[in-house]
């Protein structure tokens, strides 16, 4: 097992890496908040040593702020000083649906694990932890999130609509729309599924990210704003189920 108190290893993570293993610094960095200095400094280090780039933080008020577009994967512990970790899983989640966050703490009850997961956490392990597993896993998260990167970078298009996710910008045609956030959203939804039968319920998870605890109504609202600006026949209501976008 990898103790936490990175200075029983502080040897193996001094080595230099052999060819084999030294990889192209990531474009996704890594932040890694975590208050105990050796276990921050010793996981910073070997992750350095493996071409991550890595940012760390001692406490969590900053974890928002500090993930921005470039980080791919924030490894968080939950016995912060000043905010406790859930709370800050909860707030990184709020911020950025796109981030991996593998909570990496002492508390192993199942509970806990529970609890760390339902707040938005991607992974959760606990210490003492083995140093080959948490690589892995760091490598399955960024690989995923690379894949979500490149998905939301790739131009949509269905006929004379297009969209561009990144800018968040519709044209129909050579004609740019006038979206609001949620109809962005909600259009997005739309072509990239189209053709599909959505529930309503489907929908309000994916476009109001399950937060949404008054009636459904809103998204009727929305569907009536797309088809002003798009057409009547762009989108299908379901009875009883949802709602379907045709196929251009």
């Amino acid at each position: 097992m990898f103790t936490p108190r990175f200075t029983k290893v502080s040897a193996r993570s001094k080595r230099i890496p052999s060819p084999a293993t030294v990889r192209v610094v990531e474009e996704r960095g890594i932040l890694v908040v975590e208050d105990d200095e050796a276990i921050a400094s010793g996981l910073v280090r070997v992750l350095d040593g493996h071409g991550y780039a890595v940012r760390r933080l001692s406490q969590g008020a900053g974890a928002v702020r500090d993930a921005d577009a470039s980080i791919g994967l924030v490894i968080l512990d939950l016995g912060l000083p000043d905010v406790d970790g859930l709370e800050v899983c909860r707030r990184l989640r709020a911020a950025r649906s796109d981030v991996a966050i593998l909570i990496l703490t002492a508390r192993d009850n199942e509970l806990d694990v529970v609890a760390g997961l339902d707040a938005g956490a991607d992974d959760y392990l606990v210490k003492p932890f083995r140093l080959s597993e948490l690589l892995a896993r760091i490598r399955s998260h960024l690989r995923r999130a690379d894949a979500r990167t490149l998905r939301a970078e790739a131009p949509m298009q269905s006929g004379e609509l297009s969209l561009d996710r990144l800018a968040r910008r519709a044209w129909l045609g050579s004609q740019e729309l006038a979206l609001r956030p949620k109809e962005f959203d909600l259009l997005a939804l739309f072509v990239e599924n189209a053709g599909i039968a959505l529930t309503r319920e489907r929908i309000m998870q994916l476009v109001w990210d399950g937060s949404w605890s008054g009636p459904t109504k809103t998204l009727d609202t929305h569907v009536l704003g797309l088809r002003t600006k798009i057409g009547a026949d762009a989108i299908t209501t379901l009875r009883g189920i949802g709602y379907r976008f045709e196929l251009q």
